[in-house]
């Protein structure tokens, strides 16, 4: 059953200001692993951060650093979540996500399905 879906849309050049603006930002809403990779991952992978938390009904008070994004072996992106994030998603009753990313130009995507069963 799907639980719930999200969708998130990112300017790329627009987040890479407020990156520049506020570079604490960056700490704020990646992980160490994320942090180091180029613009346009890492504005992808906000979108896909984004598009959690809609899935989820935008919870007040979810870290951002509870969500991330790691590829596999073979490139496919997927969400690793935990703490906060985890908490919410056990209590809707997603047990599997499905994440779609892609980036063309000045624009980033993410969206993602949560699935499971209704708690």
């Amino acid at each position: 059953m799907i639980i719930g879906i999200g969708v998130d849309v990112v300017e790329v050049s627009r987040f890479a200001e407020q990156l520049r603006r506020a570079p604490a930002l960056r700490q704020r809403l990646f992980t160490p692993a994320e942090r180091n990779l180029n613009l346009r991952s890492l504005a992808a992978r906000f979108a896909a951060k984004e598009a959690v938390a809609k899935a989820l009904g935008a919870p007040a008070g979810m870290n951002w650093q509870d969500c991330q994004v790691v590829c596999d072996a073979t490139g496919d992106p997927h969400l690793e979540i935990t703490g906060t994030v985890a908490a919410v998603a056990e209590a809707k009753g997603v047990q599997r996500w499905h994440l779609s990313m892609s980036h063309d130009g000045d624009i980033a995507t993410g969206m993602v399905l949560a699935e499971g069963s209704l708690q």
